[in-house]
């Protein structure tokens, strides 16, 4: 777990890792549904169409090595709901004998993908009892899946109390049996739960059960978090050691939990992944919550990606973290256009932790330490604290005679930093201050600090390093618990950015929400800073990640899918797209922690901050449809094979229509140029719903990029009833300013009425 502001553990961070064992590995093979619905319809109850592509397998390969009887492939998974295929163990010849396999498309190797509120609900603005959160809207049964680390299903938060409706009749999920995890922990808030480990198993060897648990138990914290921010019910005095005190609660309080395992120590596995997104879809979840990802490819070998087009297909909406690669552009991974992508923000509430150094100066870090404040104490650093080594504050770097009574300053890197206060403390240091680096920026890492200690941002801390060596260097940390009123949101500069490496024909991240220092529930066995040496226990835990800000839109969405049934999830995502905002809470824009970035873009934002109650009356929506991504995808100029692997089999692109990337109706606009091109031009075209006043009129107001001429037509909607459709086109022409820049444009499209404004953002990229 690399960057604990992110708990996106980057595990095994190469683009693809091949899961090997012997001269075997795992593929995830993906099988034309046509044809194994057909063959299942032959065989009747005699063979599964799987069986049978094993068998062909086993002896296909067989005839390759001269008639000798070869091992048969050992099977993981079979996959029929969410995409058509299986996960196996196969030889080179065995992966070679797939190609004479009727029905097959495509085989790629197994890949390790890595893990990606007491206050949250109020900074969104829902009151319960009020708006969205009314009773009518919180009474409907909807269900939110997560594939994650588990759940621990004993925390306050995922008790039933209250919840006095039977669980959904259309419901198929089981809670499945396993290590400490029996039938008796689901209820009628956690409504099912499973574990997929065959995949790890196969990477990682068996697990460990003192270490970790062949079932939905979470020992990792992850799961437990991000299930309680999107679902979990209202607990009245939820902190961490005192801070952060009120009331928890998840977006949608009343939503039902399904969570579905399968990530554990070094990370989660797509075979596991795909197996877990499946049997969801299955289960039939309504919304899909996923807090993880891998490496950015194309959208025909990311086994994610496909799997979310085929959970949409079912009517399931699909959340999933942007990542916590940033602030470098084009590392946004999630970016398929049917995939909601949340980038992560900050809120209003921080945790002071007051450095006063003995010049006067005095700097705002943050800290969840709950102790004392210290007195004026000497600063040591580096070579004076034991060597050069010692900046990092290590283990073993630290020398006791140098640093006792003393407060230590620590450069962030290396080890987390509750580990660097362990070190401090074990030699006697009286206190610590953590010093972000340039590159990091003013992202601060708010830990639960075993000592007094600050982690401070670039700014102050090049200040401080520059005070260190002057003459007799003291300071003084002050602890003001938690404080509410700073300027909100402010972008991570973790959050992942785009453009999209790979696809960038839409604006992606699509929103941002509260992904910085999120309190939510937390496995009293797993300390909060997960270091083993460290023995206490809480019941809640503040964390930082798009791994916390994607929760909060699964269960915003799920709200949402309460109000209104008849949404699909490419309406319930225009609906937070359009409504979004992009000015704080003191009207400035958007600020963001990237380093010389004073201004938000919306390749860190999307559309804006999400704002749920303006979403659920959003006055017109931008619907898609299944078939919609597919003549996307067509525009993409993929091949027959690569489309077949995304459709399962059964489509085939048009040939007698010119596709353009620009027209998928989405409710951005990403325009690319080409650099040095005095000839550049783009359409799109959109189709916009009535599900506002039934008669309205709409005005376009145009918020031009730089170097960028736009035409709307036409400029006036006039809807005459609800649920009518009007269709309009954007022009883009550039201007010649900014054709051999490598800079983005950035501007708006907005449709105002009386009582709506619908607003779409805009980026020009020259390429």
């Amino acid at each position: 777990m690399v960057y604990r502001l992110s708990l996106l553990l980057v595990v095994f961070m190469a683009a693809a890792i091949s899961i090997a064992s012997e001269d075997k590995e795992i593929y995830v093979v993906h099988m034309d549904k046509a044809k194994t619905t057909a063959l299942d319809n032959i065989l009747g109850d005699s063979k599964k169409w799987y069986e049978v592509v094993m068998d062909s397998i086993t002896e296909l390969s067989a005839e390759e090595d001269g008639g000798e009887e070869a091992s048969a492939p050992e099977l993981l998974y079979t996959y029929e709901t969410a995409i058509t295929g299986f996960a196996a163990r196969l030889s080179n010849k065995q992966l070679e004998a797939l190609n004479k396999v009727e029905g097959f498309l495509s085989a790629v190797p197994d890949e390790m993908l890595s893990l990606q509120t007491t206050h949250s609900p109020q900074f969104l603005g829902l009151q319960f009892g009020k708006g969205l959160l009314t009773s009518r809207n919180l009474a409907n049964d909807v269900i939110i899946g997560f594939v994650d680390s588990g759940i621990w299903p004993e925390h306050a938060s995922f008790k039933d109390g209250g919840m006095k409706r039977p669980v959904p009749s259309r419901w198929k999920g089981v809670c499945e049996e396993g290590t400490r995890f029996t039938a008796k922990n689901c209820n009628k808030k956690l409504i099912g739960a499973r574990a997929y480990y065959k995949g790890y198993e196969a990477a990682a060897g068996k697990m460990d059960e003192t270490v970790d648990f062949r079932s939905a138990r979470d020992s990792q914290g992850h799961g437990t978090h991000t299930a309680s921010t999107a679902a979990g019910q209202m607990i009245d005095g939820a902190s961490i050691f005192g801070m952060a005190k009120g009331v928890a609660a998840g977006m949608s309080c009343t939503a039902r939990i399904a969570a579905y395992k399968a990530c554990y120590a070094l990370g989660c596995a797509s075979s596991d992944v795909l197996a877990a997104i499946d049997q969801a879809v299955s289960d039939g979840v309504d919304v899909l919550s996923l807090s993880i990802g891998g490496s950015s490819q194309p959208y025909y070998t990311d086994v994610l990606a496909i799997a979310s087009l085929g959970a949409v297909q079912h009517g399931v909406f699909v959340a999933a973290a942007a990542g916590n690669s940033g602030p470098y552009n084009s590392t946004v991974v999630n970016a398929a256009p049917w995939m909601m992508t949340v980038a992560a923000s900050t809120m209003d509430r921080s945790f002071p932790a007051i450095v006063n150094l003995g010049n006067g100066e005095t700097f705002e870090g943050e800290s969840l330490y709950s102790g004392t404040s210290t007195e004026q104490l000497s600063l040591v650093y580096g070579e004076s604290a034991g060597g050069a080594r010692a900046k990092y504050c290590n283990r073993g770097t630290l020398s006791p005679a140098l640093v006792k009574g003393k407060i230590v300053v620590c450069e962030r890197g290396i080890s987390r930093g509750v580990e660097k206060g362990q070190e401090v403390q074990k030699a006697g240091g009286a206190g610590m201050l953590l010093l972000n680096t340039a590159s990091q920026g003013e992202d601060i890492r708010v830990d639960p600090h075993v000592l007094p200690a600050s982690a401070l941002g670039a700014s102050a801390s090049k200040y401080i390093r520059n005070y260190i060596s002057s003459a007799n260097p003291t300071a003084s940390i002050v602890f003001n618990g938690t404080v509410f009123g700073k300027p909100a949101p402010v972008m991570a500069s973790f959050s992942s950015r785009g453009p999209a490496r790979k696809e960038p024909y839409v604006i992606k991240p699509d929103v941002t929400a509260p992904g910085v220092n999120i309190l939510a529930a937390w496995p009293p066995t797993v300390s909060p800073s997960e270091i083993k040496s460290d023995d206490r226990s809480v019941l809640f835990n503040v964390m930082s990640g798009t791994s916390m800000s994607c929760p909060h839109v699964s269960g915003l969405a799920a709200i949402l899918k309460g109000a209104h049934k008849e949404w699909s999830p490419a309406a319930i995502k225009s609906a937070l797209m359009t409504t979004a905002y992009t000015l704080d809470n003191k009207k400035a824009p958007i600020s963001d922690m990237r380093p010389n970035s004073p201004s938000a873009t919306p390749f860190a934002y999307g559309s804006g901050h999400v704002d749920p109650e303006k979403a659920s009356n959003p006055g017109l929506i931008y619907d898609i449809t299944y078939v919609d991504y597919l003549y996307y995808l067509c525009s993409l100029n993929y091949s027959s094979s690569q489309m077949a692997t995304i459709s399962r089999g059964n489509f085939s692109c048009p040939t007698d229509t010119v596709l353009q990337t620009g027209d998928l109706n989405y409710p951005s606009f990403a325009v690319l140029f080409e650099r040095n091109s005095d000839d550049n031009s783009a359409i799109c075209k959109r189709t916009v719903t009535n599900v506002g006043y039934p008669r309205t009129v709409y005005v376009a107001q145009v918020h031009e990029p730089e170097g960028v001429s736009i035409i709307v037509e036409p400029k006036v909607l006039k809807f005459r009833r609800a649920g009518q459709k009007l269709n309009y086109k954007v022009s883009f022409v550039d201007a010649g300013e900014k054709s051999s820049s490598s800079d983005p444009s950035f501007g708006s499209l907005v449709w105002v009425s009386s009582k709506y404004t619908v607003r779409s953002p805009i980026a020009v990229t020259w390429k």
